[in-house]
């Protein structure tokens, strides 16, 4: 079983997901996902693992929400995710991918759920 997370560590909600994951004996595959950000399709995929929708996994807080205007209900679903796709720091974090299914550590216990 490959155990992914979409890590930033200098997230300190990352970082405990990733502690708690290894202190569980278990050495996820890493990404660093403001590094190598997840395209659309692979964003479409991590969502409906997720059920929820794109604007549920943004950011609300980060200055690129409010620069581009993301508030604006009218943006489709697909908008929203391409301006994940070009804008990762836009990605809640850390995502935890695992037996096909997903988790966001927020608390990071919550991603024990899905091992």
């Amino acid at each position: 079983m490959t155990i992914r997370i979409l890590h930033n560590p200098r997230c300190s909600k990352s970082r405990a997901t990733l502690a708690l994951l290894q202190d569980q004996g278990i050495e996820p595959e890493i990404t660093l996902y403001l590094d190598a950000p997840p395209d659309a399709s692979e964003l479409k995929s991590i969502l409906g693992k997720l059920g929820l929708g794109a604007r549920e996994l943004m950011r609300k807080g980060e200055s690129e929400y409010r620069e581009l205007g993301l508030s604006d209900e009218s943006l489709t679903e697909q908008q929203l995710i391409d301006a994940m796709v070009e804008n990762p720091r836009l990605i809640e974090r850390p995502i935890v991918l695992a037996n096909s299914r997903a988790a966001i550590g927020r608390p990071p216990e919550s991603v024990l759920a899905i091992l």
